[in-house]
């Protein structure tokens, strides 16, 4: 009955997701469950048996971040960490489901109206999930991520 955000930080090692309310009002702990953003921290990890678990970690291509997490370091969208991780995986839902066109501000609003953030206005985030979807950026100097895992659940709960 372990919940699957312990699982993911303390088992599997991938800190990225993290813990904010731990009652699936903040968004935090947001991770990509078979495809669809879940609270981890509402979810059992035995539930997950045989599910493609996609974390923030897995954003990445080993070292390099994707255009998603550049625009964020870029743009001003990542203050203090906390939320982050969360954003992003919650934005990358959204611009796979968008299919390469880019959303409209209300758009990437609704969607990332689950995941709170306490340090910053939400428009420098909004600007980079949109500023990602319309197109390649340059990387960032020294814009390096940890390495990143696309996980298999294996767990038993």
């Amino acid at each position: 009955m372990k919940r699957l955000l312990d699982v993911l930080r303390e088992e599997m090692e991938l800190p990225g997701s993290k813990e904010g309310c731990g009652e699936g009002e903040c968004g935090a702990c947001t991770v990509l469950l078979d495809g669809e953003p879940v609270n981890s921290c509402l979810v059992a990890a035995g539930q997950c048996e045989g599910s493609k678990i996609v974390t923030v970690e897995g954003l990445a291509r080993g070292d390099r971040l994707s255009a998603l997490q550049r625009a964020f370091v870029e743009m001003g969208g990542a203050q203090c960490g906390i939320c982050t991780p969360g954003m992003l995986v919650t934005s990358y839902a959204l611009l796979h489901a968008a299919r390469g066109r880019v959303p409209g501000e209300d758009e990437v609003r609704e969607a990332l109206a689950g995941n709170l953030c306490r340090c910053t206005g939400y428009q420098k985030i909004v600007d980079a999930v949109r500023a990602a979807a319309a197109g390649p950026r340059r990387a960032t100097a020294g814009s390096r991520a940890p390495t990143g895992s696309r996980a298999r659940a294996r767990t038993r709960g």
